[in-house]
């Protein structure tokens, strides 16, 4: 079955998005007069649950438990994490993020080869608008026929249900889709859907358990910058293209 689709999450595997998303989260308590300060290895353990009110919820349950007990705290966490969004879109806007190498080339020579692109994240559109806006610029997210995001599947990744809300907006089979992914849960989410998924390893993601994945690289590479091999189909440095995912397609097992 030919490949049609290029499906693509975006924190971390767009750009290393996750220390920006740190820093606005640490900034937003402080403004809020909390004295939570999340750090690197803090919030490298958050993020093995996806979503960023979730993380809220979870840091509160594990190491703020009076706040469990704070009237209408659903809301209070929704503003929380509505004023962290603001500050994370004014770090984007400032410049503090850029591409991932070879995302920019993959994008374009995909779209020269007739392939479809889409998103399917956890994050807020809200938070897509701020990358495209900083990198690409807001038209290029023309260029998806089809953005999934938190709107769309509230239930986060390592559920699949944003990859199969993609799927049936999209009209195509998983086979005929490959997913970049940058993490454990975003490798169970698109193979719960049957998608086949490249991994490329994030400044977060590193180390992690990447079990199902077609091929796992350090970034997508550049002629000028091969990617680094880490597992997989991927045995020897390149840079990724579409006739090679198409050769990794190949490979793959259309469940699983």
């Amino acid at each position: 079955m030919s490949f049609k689709a290029l499906i693509f999450d975006v924190d971390g595997t767009l750009a290393e998005t996750e220390e920006a998303h740190r820093k606005a989260f640490n900034k937003a308590f402080a403004e809020a007069g909390l004295d939570w300060s999340w750090s690197r290895e803090r919030y490298r353990e958050l993020l093995a649950v996806s979503g960023g009110k979730e993380r809220i919820l979870r840091f509160i349950r594990d190491e703020a438990q009076p706040y469990l007990q704070k009237d209408g705290l659903e809301a209070w966490i929704a503003g929380l994490h509505k004023e962290k969004t603001r500050i994370y879109a004014e770090m984007m806007a400032a410049g503090e993020v850029g591409l991932r190498p070879g995302v920019e080339r993959l994008i374009n020579e995909a779209r020269e080869a007739g392939i479809r692109l889409a998103i399917a994240t956890t994050t807020t559109n809200a938070n897509i608008d701020a990358l495209f806006d900083a990198t690409l610029g807001l038209d290029a997210l023309k260029w998806f026929d089809v953005i999934g995001a938190a709107a769309q599947a509230p239930v986060k990744k390592p559920d699949p249900s944003v990859y199969l809300w993609v799927l049936d907006a999209l009209s195509l089979s998983p086979e005929e889709c490959i997913a970049i992914e940058d993490t454990r849960n975003g490798v169970l989410a698109a193979r719960g859907a049957d998608i086949p998924v490249v991994v490329t390893q994030s400044f977060y993601s590193a180390g992690e358990d990447f079990s199902g994945a077609l091929a796992v690289v350090s970034d997508l590479g550049e002629p000028e910058a091969p990617f680094e091999p880490l597992g997989g189909a991927a045995t020897e440095p390149g840079w990724v293209t579409p006739t090679r995912l198409a050769q990794w397609l190949e490979q793959a097992p259309t469940k699983g």
